[in-house]
């Protein structure tokens, strides 16, 4: 309410503010036209009639989060919302049914909180909202409260969760799966997750233009037989596309390229729960489909024989160094896998002779001194010596997206006049 009163001059459209509480905590405000909900429902039916709809009118709008632009709206209608949960279901694997208890800790505009609300109604699972309170206190005492078995978040959220368990020595009484997505999840997340707690992580991919989940990597019955190591490295990519999600990826020239776990390039989808375009975006759309009408994710990818897609990266953040690329999303991953770094960025700063060079921007743990030198003898050997970060900053925080996608976007403007030690020589 403070933030919509500074506002209010600006929000010259908006007819009356609703807020949602009952009569007895009403806060005093300088807002005009405030109702109270419950005043308002009071006395009111407590039964709907749906009406029928046309499976293809729109049921939903949701916006980007504009982590490279301007947020571009993407429009839902009936049918690809309940072909997107459908789709979500019949992934081997997940299991959900009515003795599950499903927490989203994504918020309800974030592609409407993953799909979750339509996929675990679906199946009579009980259905558990976090509130504002996202630190990993709360939500364990909250997991452990309310039986939670599933759980869907961003790493960030997940980084503060594993931070609590581990300062406290807790445990969870129920938990069994989370599903990591939004960005890419270090394989030492998912390590100590199954190592530590007996907990199921499970990475998953998609965008906001996808409804949103694209692809899930369950290991298969074939693979559990494998060693953990091998087992890890199957986890550790963006996983098999849901059914209805085709994917392929392409060259500069939009070539097709092959399946085969080593050719990489930009990445390509379809579907029926695939956006057809941006809402009202004519300029956006142009460069959002190829020819075939297949959609243009932005990210650089490969794809295996056996279905697996590994994001490589992002084609606005993948780092070209002497006309080689460095993935950032693999060498954040190798850097947090340090114990003293809580978490880690990697963007490209311009250099003389090879046109980029990775920086490495790091948070350390509460309490770390750690330092450059040790962040880089920890790198060495894990990743090929020409990946090797030029320098690495220490930050108090990493800039975050209200969806927790990290904003390399503000990185990049931040380090833009950066001078890498590296320059002069």
């Amino acid at each position: 309410m403070p933030l919509l009163e500074k506002l209010q001059e600006h929000l010259k459209g908006v007819a009356g503010y609703v807020v949602m509480t009952d009569a007895e905590h009403m806060p005093k405000t300088s807002l005009p036209n405030v109702y109270c909900y419950e005043e308002l429902i009071q006395g009111q039916p407590d039964t709907f009639d749906w009406p029928e709809f046309d499976e293809y009118a729109a049921s939903s709008l949701c916006y980007t989060s504009g982590t490279t632009g301007n947020p571009k709206g993407v429009l839902y209608s009936h049918r690809s919302t309940l072909l997107h949960a459908f789709s979500v279901l019949a992934l081997p694997g997940l299991n959900l049914s009515e003795e599950s208890a499903v927490l989203p800790v994504v918020p309800m505009f974030h592609v409407n909180a993953w799909g979750v609300p339509y996929f675990a109604l679906m199946v009579g699972a009980k259905l558990v909202f976090p509130g504002p309170k996202l630190d990993g206190e709360s939500l364990a005492t909250l997991m452990n409260e309310e039986g939670v078995t599933d759980a869907w978040g961003v790493p960030t959220v997940w980084l503060g969760l594993l931070g609590h368990m581990r300062k406290t020595g807790q445990k969870f009484k129920s938990l069994r799966r989370v599903l990591i997505g939004g960005s890419a999840a270090p394989a030492a997340m998912i390590t100590e997750f199954e190592t530590q707690y007996g907990v199921e992580a499970v990475q998953g991919w998609g965008m906001t233009e996808m409804s949103p989940v694209g692809t899930v990597s369950f290991v298969r019955p074939r693979d559990k037989s494998l060693p953990a190591d091998q087992q890890l490295a199957i986890k550790v990519k963006q996983g098999r596309a849901l059914f209805g999600v085709e994917m392929k990826i392409v060259d500069a020239d939009g070539k097709r390229l092959p399946h085969d776990g080593r050719a990489f390039g930009e990445l390509l989808v379809r579907g029926p729960a695939i956006t057809s375009g941006y809402y009202r975006n004519p300029e956006a759309n142009a460069e959002a489909f190829d020819s075939e009408g297949w959609f243009r994710t932005g990210d650089v990818s490969r794809i295996d024989p056996d279905g697996y897609m590994e994001i490589v990266d992002r084609t606005k953040d993948v780092i070209k160094s002497g006309g080689e690329w460095i993935s950032s999303i693999d060498l954040e991953n190798e850097a947090v896998g340090h114990p003293e770094i809580a978490e880690a960025a990697v963007i490209g700063v311009a250099h003389p002779k090879w046109g980029e060079r990775p920086l490495l921007v790091v948070v350390r743990e509460a309490g770390s001194n750690l330092d450059k030198d040790g962040v880089l003898d920890f790198l060495r050997g894990r990743i090929a010596s020409w990946w090797m970060p030029d320098d690495v900053v220490f930050v108090d925080e990493l800039p975050h997206s209200a969806t927790g996608k990290l904003q390399k976007v503000k990185l990049r403007e931040q380090f833009k006049d950066y001078k890498l030690p590296t320059a002069d020589a």
